[in-house]
């Protein structure tokens, strides 16, 4: 089954996520057939409920640094204001710390929610992956296309006719072309054929039906199976909104119509709601300020919130239907959480919040002060080093270091080491105390 996409995502990031949310959806799907109602697109809307409640706490301190964020853009403004222009070093310095005190007067990080992100990212590559590849995770779905596949496998002339024929054949021209697929391996056909009818449309499977008609019971039967697996809401969600658009025109279903065009549209407005609910960190009349590449970011994240809802609508319009039923199910969901959460930050009392931070960061200080005075300088940078007054050693630490030498003595001293810094130290003191 090596190449083939019904095989799981094998990627050393994703791969992993995407097999444990595959045993999610495997699961839920599971639950759904037990009760009578093994339906994809339901299944679809609760696994997708279910991830964003598990990402829930990340989602709050997304949307809490960005309201704390918002709340103290004035102020970073005015810190940036006040040093605009000034290259020479202590300036740089001196804006440096009162940015770092400003972060944590506020209690959040000055690498944002980069954090969040970047453990979001691959649980949504994952989760792009698992919806996309429904038979690869979900057993109950993939062992439908039996035993049809076998049978279209050593029919002669199946192979050839999908490949030539099928639509749906066109995204997986790779898999035709690979070694194991010419050598006839059984497995990898059969997946391969999988992942075509997967996403085959209702044209394809006619096609199959009026070529192959000694398979037609098998043929039938595999795709009823599908269509009450697949049809949510009387809409096919197998079947692409192009596809129910150009067959609402060619039939006259005006009713297939409004399904392909509501697809699409609903993934347009839903995200567009989700990013107007995102707390705004400029004002969206302000002119960006060129000198200031914050605010330059910050512009170009709104220019994606623009493209965002028309990209969701162009995607939504040419995928399956299902990854617009995913994309609309998140988009509403991340709306509900962002409602919710932003009112509980609103009655946060902010003041004390800044208050308890502030007294965080003095202790953290005065923690730092206490620390023995040979720590502080071995950790120092050369370039703090440079930039700090002299101070003199005291004699407890001279001591221990003249101790640290005897025992070394004979010993090569690594570059890098702590005794290293140590020595750049003592020799800096001796030479400005001369």
């Amino acid at each position: 089954m090596t190449g083939a996409i019904l095989t799981p995502y094998q990627g050393k990031i994703v791969g992993p996520v995407a097999w444990l949310l595959g045993h999610i959806m495997n699961g839920i799907f599971n639950v759904l057939n037990a009760i009578g109602i093994p339906n994809i697109g339901l299944a679809i809307i609760i696994f997708t409920i279910v991830i964003y409640l598990l990402l829930l706490p990340l989602t709050y301190k997304q949307q809490k640094f960005s309201k704390l964020q918002a709340k103290m853009s004035p102020e970073l403004k005015a810190i940036q204001a006040k040093y605009k222009g000034k290259k020479d070093n202590d300036s740089m310095l001196a804006m440096q710390q009162e940015t770092k005190e400003l972060y944590a007067k506020y209690g959040v990080s000055q690498t944002g929610s980069c954090l969040q992100l970047v453990i979001q990212m691959p649980i949504l590559f994952a989760l792009y992956r698992v919806i996309y590849s429904i038979p690869a995770y979900v057993t109950i779905v993939r062992n439908a296309f039996y035993p049809l596949v076998e049978q279209l496998r050593t029919t002669d002339g199946a192979l050839a006719f999908i490949q030539e024929n099928l639509s749906s054949a066109k995204s997986f021209s790779g898999q035709f072309k690979n070694e194991l697929f010419t050598a006839g391996d059984a497995s990898y056909v059969e997946n391969t054929l999988i992942d075509v009818l997967n996403k085959a449309s209702s044209a394809d499977w006619d096609s199959l039906t009026s070529n192959f008609g000694n398979l037609a019971s098998s043929i039938d039967s595999t795709h009823a199976l599908l269509n009450k697996f697949n049809f949510f809401l009387g809409l096919n969600i197998g079947d692409s909104p192009r596809y129910m658009v150009q067959t609402a025109f060619a039939n006259k279903n005006f009713i297939l119509l409004i399904g392909g065009i509501i697809v699409p549209v609903l993934a347009a407005f839903t995200q567009w709601i989700n990013t107007k609910l995102m707390p705004q960190q400029v004002d969206s009349n302000a002119k960006p300020d060129p000198d200031d590449p914050a605010a330059q970011m910050q512009q170009s994240m709104k220019t994606m919130n623009i493209m965002m809802p028309l990209m969701s609508a162009f995607f939504c319009f040419s995928l399956p239907a299902g990854m617009g039923l995913y994309w609309i199910a998140g988009a509403v969901i991340r709306s509900i959480q962002q409602i919710v959460i932003n009112k509980h930050i609103d009655k946060i009392d902010i003041d004390a919040e800044i208050a308890k931070n502030t007294e965080k960061y003095k202790a953290k200080m005065e923690k730092m002060k206490a620390t023995p005075q040979m720590n502080r300088y071995a950790n120092m940078s050369t370039r703090n080093i440079q930039s700090t007054p002299s101070k003199a050693v005291n004699t407890d630490n001279e001591a221990e270091l003249q101790n640290v030498r005897t025992k070394l003595n004979g010993k090569e001293i690594r570059k890098d080491s702590l005794l290293a810094k140590a020595n750049m130290v003592k020799e800096f003191n001796e030479k400005n105390n001369k």
